[in-house]
């Protein structure tokens, strides 16, 4: 029988509780150390690991490269957040919320920190010009849909993949709400893309790139070892949309930068060019 909480007056610091992350969190913000962040040699510099919020810039990045766009090169570094990197003094200078992923984009005279991995997204889709609409209708409508993710995606990470996969107590409350929770989000996109192509519609964009790699990989049994715990086959539309957004070859170089996986072909540290993720992806071969 699990014992009764009972909530304090005044809350305080709970001793390691043991979970996954339980070493990372803190009450407080700021840098606990000081340590220089490295620079590569393109203008854009992410600061990043290989998650869900990671994979959604990096698949931009290749995707934006696919087409040609060489300005789009950039040096990916590793920010291993289970040692704690997004608590340097150089990351919270970028990103005072230490959260992964970061950027700086250096082509400019003074180089503009950008964070929040939905901002990077549509940092990079404005300097660029693709993968966001111009048109007024179009852009709103994309944009409506990464914002959804931005609000959503926490109770699928925080909520359902901590509760299910990471804590150290499995709480049948907290694994219900979150599951309800999940499964309904999951109904709306099924719904959603019942009639198009793409999440936003018959293009594919940064909507797609921020929500496939939270949904898409869930529903590929990619994420916390939950696709038959949530009936991932029920939701046909959405089955059918990740798998074509992982068979894009710019997705399959993104979605491996920065991770890290004892699996060959699955995991690459730092990437400071194109030939870095052409050495793990022939290691598939």
């Amino acid at each position: 029988m699990t014992r009764e909480y009972h909530v304090p007056t005044v809350w305080t610091v709970p001793e390691d509780d043991g979970s996954t992350w339980a070493k990372t969190n803190r009450p407080v913000s700021g840098a606990t150390h000081d340590n220089a962040l490295p620079r590569g040699r393109h203008p854009l510099q992410l600061y990043s690991m290989g998650t869900p919020n990671g994979q959604k810039v990096t698949i931009l990045l290749e995707e934006l490269l696919a087409l040609g766009i060489t300005d789009a090169e950039y040096d990916a570094h590793l920010i291993s957040i289970g040692d704690g990197d997004q608590f340097s003094s150089g990351f919270v200078e970028i990103n005072p919320n230490s959260k992964i992923p970061a950027l700086l984009d250096c082509s400019t005279d003074a180089p503009i920190r950008v964070f929040e991995s939905g901002n990077i997204l549509l940092y990079l889709a404005d300097k660029f010009g693709h993968f966001l609409p111009a048109d007024i209708a179009a852009r709103t409508e994309t944009l409506n849909w990464l914002f959804w993710l931005q609000g959503s995606a926490p109770y699928l990470g925080g909520g359902f993949g901590h509760f299910y996969a990471y804590a150290p107590v499995k709480i049948e409350y907290a694994i219900n709400r979150f599951t309800m929770e999940t499964k309904r989000q999951l109904d709306v996109l099924d719904q959603q893309l019942a009639d198009k192509p793409y999440i936003a519609g018959n293009d594919y964009s940064i909507a797609d790139m921020a929500i496939w790699p939270w949904y898409g990989n869930l529903v590929l049994g990619r994420a916390y070892d939950a696709a038959e715990f949530i009936d991932a086959a029920s939701y046909v539309h959405v089955l059918r949309w990740a798998k074509e957004i992982a068979a894009r070859p710019a997705v399959q170089r993104g979605r491996i930068v920065n991770r890290t996986s004892d699996e060959p072909g699955e995991a690459l540290a730092e990437r400071h060019s194109a030939a870095d993720i052409d050495a793990v992806l022939a290691q598939k071969a």
